[in-house]
C-alpha cells in the first residue's frame, strides 16, 4: 500500500501541472483581460466585454493590435499602459509568467487579487464559512438520509414503499437546485406564504450579542433553506446509487450461503453485504465532497445572498482576476487529488482484501 500511495503522490505533480497548463493556455485566447477592464473603466466605457462586443461603435470593431493594443487605451498615454503591464506582469512573455506563477504556487504563494488588494489566501478564508456550511451540512445530510433509505429500498425492492420513494426521488432529481431554492424562498421566507426563515446571510445582525445557544440556533435558522436547496440533487443520486449497489450484492452467492447457514437478515445485510456494497458509495465521496464543499453553488449563494466561493470564482472570471482564478484552481485541484488518494485508503480500510499493490504490479 505504501508504494501505491507514493506513486499516486508522485502522479499529483504532472496532473496538477497539466491542469494549470491547459487553463493558462486557454485564458490567453480569451479577450477582455484585467488591463482591458481597467482601461475601459478609466475611459468610461463600462465593462471591457461590452467594448469588445459592441457593434454600434466603429472604434469597438477595430482589431486589437499595433500601437493601440487595448480597446480602452484611446486617449491614455502609452507610458501609463506600459506601467500597468509591468504592474500586472504582462510585460513578460506567457511562458515566463507561467513558470513564475507555478514557482510561487509550489511555495503556496498565491499573490494578491488584482482588484481587491487582498491576498488570495485571505480572500478564500473570508469566503470559506459559506462553503463550509453548504458543503459540510449538505454532504452530511445527504449521507445520513440516502444510505438508510437506499438500503431500505434495496431490501423492499419492488414493494409499494420502493415505488413511491423512487417516484419522489426522481422528482427531486429532476428539479433544478435553483428552482427548488426559489420555491423554498416563496413558501417559507416571506415570498407569498410563511415567513419562517430569513432571506439572506449566515447570521443575524445581532449575532455577537446572542448567547452561545442563541448563536447556534441563529446559525441553524439561517442555513436551513440554502442547505436543503443544495442537498436535493446529491440526495437523489446517492440514494439510487446505494440501492443499486446493495441489490447487486444481495443477489451474489455468498449472501445465499450466509442465509443458508441460518444467519438473521440483519446479520447478513450488515455483517456481509454492507461492507461490499458501500465500496461504490465511498468511491463517489470525493467527487461529492469536493464538488459541493469547494465548488460552491453560484445560484444558491446569489438567491440567499451568501458570499461564498461560488460567487468569488464567478466574479474572478468576469473581471479576469487571474490570481484568484489560478490560485483557487491550483489549491482546490491539489486538494481534490489528495482526497482521491484518501478515498482509496478508505477502500482498504473497509475491505482489507483490496490490494492496490497487486493491481499496480
Amino acid at each position: 500500500m505504501g508504494a501505491y500511495i507514493l506513486r499516486r503522490l508522485l502522479l499529483i505533480i504532472p496532473t496538477l501541472i497539466g491542469i494549470m497548463v491547459i487553463n493558462f493556455a486557454l485564458i490567453q485566447f480569451v479577450p477582455g483581460g484585467p488591463i482591458e477592464q481597467i482601461l475601459a473603466n478609466l475611459e468610461g466605457q463600462g465593462d471591457a466585454f461590452e467594448t469588445i462586443a459592441g457593434g454600434g461603435d466603429a472604434g469597438a470593431n477595430e482589431s486589437i493590435g499595433g500601437d493601440d493594443r487595448y480597446q480602452g487605451s484611446r486617449g491614455l498615454p502609452p507610458e501609463f499602459i506600459a506601467e500597468l503591464e509591468k504592474q500586472f506582469g504582462f510585460d513578460k512573455p506567457p511562458l515566463e509568467r507561467f513558470l513564475n506563477m507555478m514557482w510561487d504556487y509550489m511555495r503556496f504563494d498565491f499573490g494578491e487579487s488584482y482588484f481587491r488588494s487582498v491576498s488570495v489566501i485571505d480572500l478564500v478564508i473570508e469566503k470559506m464559512p459559506v462553503s463550509i456550511t453548504l458543503g459540510l451540512w449538505s454532504t452530511l445530510i445527504a449521507y445520513m438520509i440516502s444510505i438508510p433509505l437506499g438500503i431500505r429500498k434495496a431490501v423492499k425492492d419492488g414493494s409499494r414503499f420502493d415505488t413511491w420513494t423512487s417516484g419522489a426521488i426522481i422528482i427531486a432529481y429532476a428539479i433544478p437546485g435553483f428552482l427548488f431554492a426559489i420555491l423554498l424562498l416563496v413558501v417559507f421566507a416571506g415570498g407569498s406564504y410563511w415567513k419562517i426563515f430569513p432571506l439572506r446571510g449566515l447570521t443575524s445582525n445581532n449575532f455577537d450579542d446572542l448567547t452561545m445557544i442563541g448563536k447556534v440556533g441563529d446559525y441553524l435558522w439561517h442555513i436551513t433553506l440554502p442547505v436543503f436547496a443544495s442537498t436535493i440533487a446529491s440526495f437523489a443520486t446517492l440514494t439510487l446509487l446505494t440501492k443499486n449497489s446493495f441489490l447487486d450484492e444481495i443477489k451474489k452467492q455468498y449472501v445465499i450461503t450466509a442465509r443458508a447457514k441460518g444467519l438473521t437478515e440483519n446479520a447478513v445485510l450488515y455483517g456481509h453485504v454492507f461492507r461490499n456494497a458501500m465500496l461504490i458509495v465511498i468511491a463517489s465521496f470525493p467527487a461529492l465532497f469536493v464538488g459541493v464543499f469547494f465548488g460552491g453553488s453560484l445560484i444558491i449563494e446569489t438567491l440567499f445572498s451568501l458570499d461564498g466561493l461560488g460567487r468569488l470564482g464567478f466574479e474572478a472570471v468576469v473581471v479576469r482576476d487571474y490570481p484568484v482564478m489560478f490560485g483557487t484552481l491550483y489549491a482546490f485541484g491539489l486538494l481534490a487529488l489528495i482526497v482521491g488518494i484518501l478515498s482509496d485508503m478508505m477502500y482498504v480500510f473497509i475491505d482489507p482484501r483490496i490490494d492496490f499493490e497487486g493491481r499496480g504490479s
